[in-house]
């Protein structure tokens, strides 16, 4: 059965593999983050007023509520955009094991 859980997923964009995978090793190194998972994806967007498509990727970041606020800052001093996308959304329910792993291996 799941269980309610102080865990969040937040998710961040990258305009390559290779820089999110640099961070996503920092952000387990620093104990930030418990796992990192990288999509491939496209993403249009607007900036400076103009229409723009790139090709990016997804890192969704599972972690536990409480480091969010250490996270985003971990993010933004190694982050290549001026302005990156990161976005926290709590999850509501998770099994016992994965969420018990989280805690595991994320510092309090």
């Amino acid at each position: 059965m799941a269980e309610e859980t102080p865990l969040v997923l937040v998710l961040t964009t990258f305009p390559g593999p290779e820089k999110a995978s640099e961070v996503a090793r920092i952000l387990l190194e620093h104990k930030l983050a418990a796992c990192c998972t990288i999509l491939p994806g496209t993403s249009l967007y607007t900036w400076e007023q103009k229409t723009c498509e790139e090709a990016e990727v997804v890192m969704l970041i599972k972690t536990r509520a409480s480091l969010y606020a250490e996270l985003e800052k971990k993010i933004r001093e190694v982050h290549p955009y001026q302005v990156p996308e990161i976005i926290a959304t709590p999850i509501v329910a998770a099994s016992r094991a994965y969420s018990d792993w989280v805690k595991e291996v994320t510092r309090e």
